[in-house]
């Protein structure tokens, strides 16, 4: 793992969110839009605190332990984004 990985996986897997979130919106309009608004922003803080992170270990003794515990991370918290967007798609539709 190295510095131009970990910034990759940061902004792939952060962005097939941010595009799931936005075609719900698109086929789906005025439903659950605010949730799913406030789901963007979120996904937009974590992508921002994730990156400088990854500035901030790049510098560190042992920068791919920093780099592990960041994708770990991102891992989670993307996990618990999606979970948010699946209660937020299930109201909105009626399910």
């Amino acid at each position: 793992m190295n510095l131009r990985d970990i910034k990759k996986d940061i902004q792939y897997v952060i962005g097939a969110f941010i595009d799931d979130c936005t075609l719900f919106l698109n086929m789906n309009p005025g439903k659950s839009a605010d949730e799913v608004t406030n789901l963007i922003d979120k996904a937009v803080d974590l992508y921002n605190d994730l990156r400088d992170k990854v500035v901030k270990s790049s510098g560190a003794e042992k920068p791919k332990l920093c780099y592990n515990s960041i994708r770990k991370e991102l891992l989670e918290k993307t996990d618990a984004l999606y979970d948010e967007l699946s209660a937020a798609v299930k109201k909105g539709l009626g399910k």
